[in-house]
């Protein structure tokens, strides 16, 4: 679970901050609403206020009505008899004007008609059997609060934008330690066939035999060519050739089997020639990867199995050992740059494997099947060549 918190972080951060932005908008609407309401509350009682002043007799109290009616400060009124002749407006860009235009009734009809858009008119009648209409609009608090959820929206594009900048500053990280990594990988890679260099010189050291192995030490040079090579080929775009893989394959399970440790039966089912598109070099190396991998898988003890078959398009290379197999959590993060599940190396094999295979051959590299305490099956897709 620590593992999963650890390579996912970055996601994770970005989903909660996401959700409290999006809560945030939420109660921001459900407060405007709530407002909206008690705006439309207000405009009720002052319909009914000025309904009152109206309708009052010369020795009737208004004064509260009157209080009621005149304590509207923020929200623009406009009340209109049902002839359509204004009778009174507050709070309009027009209260300062002494004498109001044609041009300006025109205007002030008109943005009743768009107050009415939003909320009805307040109707109360006259004594005398007619009616007016009071239009009311948005407060000027209102019309702030109204445009703070757009700011929030803005603030959430903005922060999207800091987010991917920083998912984007976390991945070209996770690079760095790809490649930083990879020259201690290298090191590891050479280290191998310079070992096993020093064990034969120290052999013909202590020995009186006269006959030098030539041909395992020119094996060994060839190797760390070969690895030379390898790396050399990672940071440019490799050239793909048609090849046998079943060739090429069967070199790399040669070779490792000199140098694997003989309770480790490395059996290679391939039956007739199979040719695809490949660097020789990298999938060789992607190949010795994963026998390396069921080796330890299976504590250097057990059976491994490579077996290459072909489609109509493809070719499948499948590689499969009877280790300690991986939880469906491992399989999701096993190809992931750094993530190992031994106590030694870097976590950089399966991840450049993905690389090799999927950027520069256009494959696809698979955990095919795995269960806990039944081993696992790795697969490999390849684009078959079409004569």
């Amino acid at each position: 679970m620590r593992n999963f918190f650890v390579q996912n972080r970055r996601i994770i951060f970005i989903i909660i901050s996401q959700l409290i932005l999006l809560w945030a908008l939420w109660q921001t609407n459900r407060f405007l609403l709530s407002f909206k309401k008690e705006e439309e509350n207000k405009m009720e009682i002052l319909g009914a206020a000025y309904e009152q002043l109206s309708q009052a007799g010369l020795n009737e109290d208004i004064s509260l009505s009157q209080h009621i009616f005149n304590s509207n400060k923020t929200i623009p009124i406009i009340i209109i008899n049902q002839d359509s002749t204004i009778v009174s407006f507050k709070n309009l860009k027009w209260d300062k004007k002494k004498k109001l235009t044609a041009k300006d009734t025109v205007a002030i009809l008109k943005l009743a008609g768009e107050f009415a858009k939003f909320t009805p008119p307040v109707i109360f009648d006259l004594k005398n059997g007619n009616y007016q209409e009071l239009y009311y609009g948005r407060s000027s608090l209102f019309t702030k609060l109204f445009s703070y959820p757009l700011i929030l929206v803005v603030i959430l594009l903005l922060f999207a934008g800091v987010i991917y900048q920083y998912y984007k500053v976390g991945k070209k990280s996770d690079e760095n330690l790809l490649w930083s990594s990879l020259a201690k990988e290298t090191a590891h890679q050479i280290g191998t066939p310079l070992s096993s260099l020093l064990g034969w010189i120290e052999i013909l050291r202590n020995s009186n035999c006269k006959e030098v192995p030539v041909e395992e030490l020119e094996k060994d040079v060839s190797r760390l060519n070969i690895i030379s090579q390898r790396f050399s080929k990672i940071g440019s775009q490799p050239e793909l050739r048609r090849e046998n893989i079943i060739e090429v394959s069967q070199q790399a399970v040669d070779y490792l089997k000199s140098r694997t440790s003989k309770l480790v039966n490395i059996v290679c089912h391939c039956n007739k020639d199979v040719y695809a598109y490949l660097n020789k070099q990298l999938y060789a190396w992607v190949l010795e990867n994963l026998i390396k991998n069921a080796v330890d898988a299976m504590e250097g003890k057990g059976v491994i199995e490579i077996r290459v078959t072909e489609e109509e398009n493809q070719v499948m290379i499948d590689v499969k050992d009877y280790g300690k197999g991986m939880t469906a959590a491992q399989v999701k993060q096993i190809f992931l740059p750094g993530y190992s599940t031994k106590k030694r190396g870097w976590g950089l094999g399966l991840s450049l494997a993905k690389r090799i295979i999927e950027e520069y051959h256009q494959g696809k590299i698979f955990v095919y099947k795995t269960k806990p305490g039944e081993g696992a099956t790795f697969r490999i897709l390849l684009n078959k060549f079409m004569d």
